[in-house]
């Protein structure tokens, strides 16, 4: 589930630990970074709860390119990850209703093992996304 950005502060403590622990198994982003971006509304807070727990936690961030917009997962961890994987699918369809050209992932390298339709490029991973819905090429 996406957080209201207005209720993140309340959902901040139950994610907190897991985002810090992806920042500093990357050294991609900044955890402190990141905290601030969420609190303030500037980036977004993703959970996966099974009911009693956040299993895992993922933040985005949108940005303007020069191919257009993306949105950057800046970091993401938990556990469970079969469970929670096929959740990325609602980040996905988020950017294209925001009118993203691709979503990038800011991870280790052993994501694209587990994406689908993710790559490598230079040392970023990422996922064009075309602006019709899924299932519908």
């Amino acid at each position: 589930m996406c957080v209201d950005p207005g209720r993140a502060h309340e959902f901040w403590p139950h994610a907190a630990s897991i985002l810090q622990m992806a920042c500093r198994r990357t050294g991609l982003s900044a955890f402190g970074d990141i905290g601030i971006d969420i609190l303030s509304g500037r980036s977004l807070l993703w959970l996966a709860w099974n009911g009693y727990t956040v299993e895992a936690a993922a933040a985005t961030v949108l940005i303007n390119t020069e191919i257009g917009k993306v949105c950057i997962i800046t970091a993401c961890g938990g556990t469970g990850m079969k469970r929670w994987l096929p959740l990325l699918d609602g980040i996905e369809t988020y950017a294209r209703a925001e009118g993203c050209e691709r979503v990038r992932i800011y991870g280790r390298k052993g994501w694209l093992r587990v994406l689908d339709g993710y790559r490598e490029k230079h040392v970023i991973m990422d996922k064009e996304l075309n602006s019709s819905a899924p299932g519908t090429n």
